[in-house]
């Protein structure tokens, strides 16, 4: 279920590395195709050879910048994935909905402390306890209308319930909004604000009406104008209503039951797809280049004082059971342990799209990786772990888990 949910995190992972380390070369790679002996690109292939249809990634460090492409971009044709390519970031929409915040909060236009009610009254019960910082570091307690059964969406592990959906169109349907914040709004919360922390894409659904009640202009909008123009990130927009992806791109595909299938099992291509409701929780179309441009900016100070950025990465538990320290979440950013150190950034989830984007703390090597996932649930834990190894790889330049090392929690992950 978790491969279909948008989630903060792909899955912890307690890692057993074992390997040289391999410094990072001055070359740019075209490609990681068989052939390409670098261990970037033998990681890299590692992921489709666990199964994903195709595989994307951009490594940047003071040697240079390298990027790899294993796989293919369509299943139907066999074209080859290309390694400029836009995919749907999910959830790594969350940090530039934070830094568009975080500088409204610079600004003095919104208070980190401030209440929901002061900027939506009426919309959410007890907003006036669940401040602006809730929000932003998943404190709020919200139930999670995008993930939980019962929500906005049918029950992802029923898989011929889904096939059927998606049939029906049931992917390219739009979703507001306001039917987002409705939906969570109905059932009760997990927990009174700031007691525990909780992922819930609802939090950076209400951010992005806060933004919007405070600039008078659309999230998308204001995101662009902050954001993405100043730094060039010319490849990287909101899709708004949308359906499909601009310019060069992979598919994305959902493995469901098909009894015309040799295997009974079908792939279905949910490239067109409607994501109103990700809206400013994850709804980001982007490249690997632009994602470590932003990332080099963000950690850099470029985008925000050093007050606030401090504010953004100082992070809370995750509390994953038996993973205590691996991950933190602070302002819309994460922390991550990996064997060489900490790494700051944010996964995301689409369907058919799986985004890692992350850079060091000191801010030397940035790392972004984009995945079209396929498969039942065993296979996709697989490409999981190869994401996984293909960072360890990128980062720290260690070799590949050995046997009986840790998987993802993937009880812990949710969409986005």
């Amino acid at each position: 279920m978790a491969r279909h949910t948008l989630s903060m995190l792909v899955g912890a992972v307690c890692l057993a590395l074992a390997g040289p380390v391999v410094a990072a070369g001055a070359a740019e790679a075209a490609d990681a195709r068989p052939g390409t002996g670098d261990p970037r690109a033998v990681a890299l292939r590692a992921v489709t050879g666990a199964g994903a249809a195709g595989a994307i990634a951009e490594v940047r460090d003071r040697n240079g910048t390298w990027r790899g492409a294993s796989g293919v971009s369509d299943l139907a044709t066999g074209a080859p994935i290309r390694a400029d390519g836009r995919f749907r970031a999910g959830s790594v929409t969350k940090m530039f909905t934070a830094t568009t915040v975080l500088q409204l909060v610079g600004e003095g236009r919104l208070g980190l402390d401030d209440p929901v009610e002061r900027y939506l009254p009426g919309l959410v019960p007890n907003g006036g306890h669940i401040t602006v910082r809730h929000l932003l570091n998943h404190t709020s307690g919200l139930w999670d209308s995008t993930n939980e059964k019962g929500g906005v969406f049918p029950d992802w592990a029923d898989l011929p319930a889904i096939g059927d959906w998606l049939d029906r169109g049931g992917l390219t349907r739009p979703i507001t909004p306001a039917q987002v914040v409705a939906s969570s709004v109905a059932h009760a919360p997990n927990f009174p604000p700031g007691s525990a922390y909780s992922y819930s894409n609802v939090n950076f659904t209400l951010l992005g009406m806060i933004v919007e009640k405070v600039t008078g202009h659309g999230y998308a909008q204001e995101i662009t104008a902050r954001v993405l123009r100043p730094l060039g990130l010319d490849d990287t927009y909101f899709p708004g209503a949308a359906t499909g992806i601009r310019g060069p791109h992979g598919h994305g595909y959902w493995t469901v039951p098909g009894s015309s299938a040799p295997d009974g099992r079908s792939e279905r291509d949910v490239t067109l797809e409607s994501t109103t409701w990700a809206n400013s929780a994850g709804s980001l179309i982007s490249t690997t280049a632009d994602l470590n441009r932003f990332d080099k900016a963000l950690l850099g100070g470029r985008l925000l004082p050093p007050t606030l950025l401090n504010e953004m990465t100082t992070t809370i538990p995750m509390k994953i059971e038996g993973l205590a320290d691996t991950f933190g979440y602070g302002l819309g950013l994460a922390r991550w342990q990996l064997s060489c150190g900490p790494i700051y950034g944010h996964n995301g989830s689409m369907p058919g799209y799986s985004t890692q984007a992350w850079t060091t703390a000191a801010n030397d090597r940035q790392v972004s990786l984009s995945v079209t996932a396929r498969g039942d649930d065993t296979q996709v834990n697989a490409e999981l772990m190869a994401e996984i190894d293909f960072l360890e790889q990128a980062f720290c330049g260690t070799g590949p888990r050995t046997s009986g090392a840790g998987g993802p929690a993937l009880g812990s992950a949710k969409l986005g």
